[in-house]
């Protein structure tokens, strides 16, 4: 997949998509995705002037928006759907990502049902693990009056209560 099919499938766009490409792609079990990490990622000025790392939980992110791309490719009504993080659990951080950097992102789905996932994902710089997590999301509908009342007084992030 290239930059215009992923957009397709996620809502996110800059400065928070963070898929470049799709170079793999196995129907309800596994996604490899490139991130090209450049120096004018808008974070970088400020995670940390003079020594650039990309923040690990953008990483995380990184690895969880192709995994949402992995689950939204089996569900024929994707476009009102918006797949929503639940849980972040053993994620460990090994090697610090900065620019020019390549990542790596495989996800590998562990469960999934129509309205819940688990994946564990890895993100790699070459062959080295940089970082590792296992993620669980929410699968729900998308729609603009949800998401207003959900920043009115609603649960963090639009995570259903």
């Amino acid at each position: 997949m290239d930059i215009g099919q992923i957009m397709d499938f996620l809502p996110h766009r800059y400065p928070f998509l963070l898929i470049d490409r799709v170079v793999e792609i196995e129907r309800a079990k596994r996604i490899v995705a490139i991130k090209n990490v450049t120096i004018n990622e808008p974070f970088f000025m400020g995670h940390f002037p003079g020594y650039p790392v990309m923040p690990g939980v953008l990483v995380v992110e990184a690895m969880a928006q192709a995994g949402c791309i992995l689950l939204l490719s089996e569900i024929p009504n994707r476009e009102d759907k918006l797949v929503l993080f639940t849980g972040i659990e053993n994620a460990k951080f090994r090697r610090q990502v900065t620019p020019g950097d390549q990542l790596r992102l495989e996800v590998d789905v562990l469960s999934f049902r129509p309205r819940q996932g688990r994946m564990e994902g890895r993100a790699y710089l070459g062959d080295k693990l940089a970082c590792e997590a296992t993620l669980t999301c929410a699968m729900v509908p998308r729609s603009a009056k949800k998401a207003e009342s959900s920043s009115d007084s609603g649960p963090a992030a639009g995570v259903p209560e």
